[in-house]
């Protein structure tokens, strides 16, 4: 009656449910920990980038120096590098309004924002499958255990609880295996898509008020111009 001869001495079927969810408890603890790490990461990537932007650093050095970085950008600093650069393209044209060149720094800092929620939120869907399905999985495996263990008593003129427990007992563990599998998936879901909705309100507050930032400079650089050709026509 150990726990190792209860599942070895298990049907086929229920040593298949007990396989299955013992394969979605791995895949589980594999997002849990990739996700940990990665959200660790973009925590501490968006504080770094956020005490460079603030520190009263010029804008087109930060836009240099991120743009140069051989690993790649992402978060915080993806936007950005969206934001400034289409900001960069659109003033370089001598037709375009600050308004026009501010609505395009906003929509290339949108779509930037989405593609880093999108990768934010990346695998969180197989916490959320593993959490709502191993129960049902386990719970489809004691059923067939029990099933087959009162099947059994049908041979059998007099039924003893020595008989019907083994098989019983087989059967629970597949409820015990689904629960363990699910628990620590619910859990890590619920407090990483907490995180991931956290970090994307602050990308988002970021870009408002990156795009506040870039709205001054436009109008300054307009402002800058009409002045330039005042005095060029006086």
């Amino acid at each position: 009656m150990s726990f190792t001869h209860l599942i070895l001495g298990a049907s086929t079927v229920v040593q298949l449910v007990m396989l299955s969810l013992l394969l979605i408890s791995l895949a589980s603890w594999t997002v849990i920990f990739k996700k940990r790490i990665g959200l660790t990461q973009a925590r501490k990537a968006a504080d770094d980038f956020e005490d460079d932007f603030w520190s009263g650093m010029d804008l087109a050095s930060l836009y240099t120096r991120t743009s140069r970085r051989e690993e790649g950008t992402a978060g915080m600093e993806a936007i950005f590098l969206a934001g400034f650069q289409e900001f960069l393209r659109l003033r370089s044209q001598p037709s375009v309004d600050p308004e026009s060149v501010v609505t395009g720094s906003q929509r290339a800092m949108r779509a930037a924002l989405s593609r880093e929620t999108d990768e934010l939120e990346l695998h969180l869907p197989v916490l959320a499958t593993a959490a709502s399905v191993s129960p049902y999985i386990g719970l489809f495996g004691t059923v067939w255990g029990i099933m087959n263990a009162f099947m059994a008593l049908g041979t059998v003129k007099q039924a003893t609880l020595q008989q019907v427990a083994p098989g019983i007992a087989e059967a629970l563990i597949a409820t015990a295996i689904g629960l363990f599998a699910a628990i620590p998936a619910v859990v890590a879901y619920n407090r990483y898509s907490n995180e991931v909705d956290r970090l994307v309100n602050r990308f988002d507050t970021f870009a408002e008020e990156f795009s506040n930032i870039l709205q001054r400079q436009a109008h300054s650089l307009k402002a800058a111009k009409a002045q330039a050709e005042s005095h060029g026509q006086a």
